[in-house]
């Protein structure tokens, strides 16, 4: 096994070869739009994937991938040799080419996005005529009235517990005198 550091160095400079080979010593015109993006290789440095884009010699035909595939697999052998002179490594990986789905990822996640800018539009013409269903700001209260509910319901309290206590304390005293009272009014009354 490898140490990765050294797989992914050795990656890269599959990638400068290979990239240099297509581009200056295979006369295929199959190739020519031909990109090398990524090179993976094993950890035991004996098999390398190198990825692939093809791109159109115009805008509104389409990549020729069939022609660029055979033409990749027929140079496959000088590649290979191209790629052990250039690494010095004691065995040269066999290559092994796939079409990068990038492009295609891309693209996808391209029409994702406009989809999603639709649907932002729409929901913001909406809003614009629109209006809150309650008061606009429900949690808002102002200030002056805040403090003067507040201290009637001070108040209030106040009154009540006052009132409860003056009846629970008589309640208390005329049970420690032995009385049994069923009747708060008619005890008070007795007072």
């Amino acid at each position: 096994m490898a140490d990765p550091a050294r797989a992914r160095k050795l990656a890269k400079r599959i990638i400068q070869i290979v990239a240099s080979t297509i581009e200056h010593e295979i006369k295929d015109v199959r190739l020519n739009y031909v990109t090398i993006t990524d090179a993976k290789i094993t950890a035991d440095l004996h098999d390398a994937t190198v990825y692939y884009t093809v791109l159109a010699e115009k805008l509104d035909v389409e990549p020729d991938f069939a022609g660029a595939a055979a033409a990749l697999e027929s140079a496959r052998g000088m590649l290979r040799s191209k790629v052990g002179q250039g690494t010095g490594v004691r065995y040269t990986p066999t290559l092994t080419f796939i079409a990068d789905s990038i492009p295609e990822d891309a693209r996808r996640i391209e029409d994702l996005l406009a989809k999603a800018r639709e649907l932002d539009a729409a929901v913001a013409r909406q809003a614009t005529d629109a209006q809150h269903a309650g008061d606009a700001d429900p949690y808002k209260v102002p200030r002056e009235d805040v403090d003067a509910e507040e201290s009637d319901a001070e108040e209030s309290n106040t009154e009540e517990s006052n009132t409860e206590e003056s009846d629970v304390s008589a309640v208390d005293s005329a049970v420690d005198d032995g009385v049994v009272v069923n009747d708060t009014a008619s005890f008070s009354e007795r007072k």
